[in-house]
């Protein structure tokens, strides 16, 4: 038996989500049904990352066993040609058999995506979430600051979220604008359920000047999701990296 690891990219509008659901179309769906049907055995692959429904990544990893002999590096080109066009396997190679990509070490960057103008742009329309009024990218930077290093972040994770602890380590996160397009770009060891999304709601409650960036210390402190702004829709959310330490 051999493990292969594959990284993915995909576009989410179409899909609930990376893990398996019933009566729902996701991403490990239909990575479980090409890779069936290639391997001419039962494959199900585990996934790094299980973004949420409408959530893409440009670099997402799975990993799945096989006793086909493939050539690791032939997997990508294989399954290219099985899979939806919204569904790409960037690269292919073998891995020792231990290998589990959500329990290994590893640094995610995430962006989130807010187009600031007037009207929607229909290109766009399915990566970023259009918000009319205007927006203080300083002030959002500034707060944005205030999630580096490690914190509790009880106050932006979903109430379900199952862990054992809800602390993790932010190395970088920061708010830049290019023209009308803001982008929340944020480094971690680790990400709790919704975190990325409702950081961004909070954020533009900052933009807003809803809340000030003082506030966020206060706010991680509370260790509260109900002190937190909203959980930002998923269509801006973008999985951009994820690099194995």
């Amino acid at each position: 038996m051999r493990r292969i690891k594959l990284i993915v990219s995909y576009d989410g509008t179409n899909y609930s989500g990376f893990q398996i659901q019933p009566n729902a179309v996701t991403i490990e769906e239909e990575l479980n049904k090409a890779l069936t049907d290639l391997c001419g055995e039962e494959v199900k692959v585990i996934g790094a990352s299980r973004t949420d429904a409408g959530v893409h990544a440009l670099m997402n990893v799975a990993v799945f066993d096989t006793n086909m002999r493939m050539a690791a590096d032939k997997f990508a080109y294989a399954l290219n040609q099985r899979l939806p066009s919204d569904i790409i396997i960037q690269d292919s190679c073998e891995v020792p058999e231990d290998f589990h990509p959500r329990y290994a070490s590893s640094i995610k960057t995430y962006e989130y995506r807010i187009l600031n103008r007037k009207f929607p742009d229909p290109i766009l329309k399915n990566f970023t979430y259009p918000y009319y009024y205007e927006l203080d990218v300083d002030a959002m930077n500034e707060a944005a600051k205030c999630f580096i290093g490690e914190h509790d972040f009880t106050s932006f994770s979903a109430v379900k979220a199952q862990v054992t602890t809800r602390v993790r380590m932010i190395y970088d996160c920061s708010v830049t604008r290019d023209g009308d397009l803001i982008t929340l770009r944020i480094t971690g060891n680790g990400f709790l359920y919704n975190m990325v999304r409702i950081i961004a709601g909070t954020l533009l409650k900052v933009g807003s000047h809803d809340i000030s960036p003082s506030d966020i210390p206060v706010i991680l402190d509370a260790r509260d999701r109900e002190a937190a702004g909203p959980t930002a829709p998923p269509q801006g959310l973008v999985l951009i990296s994820l690099e194995y330490i």
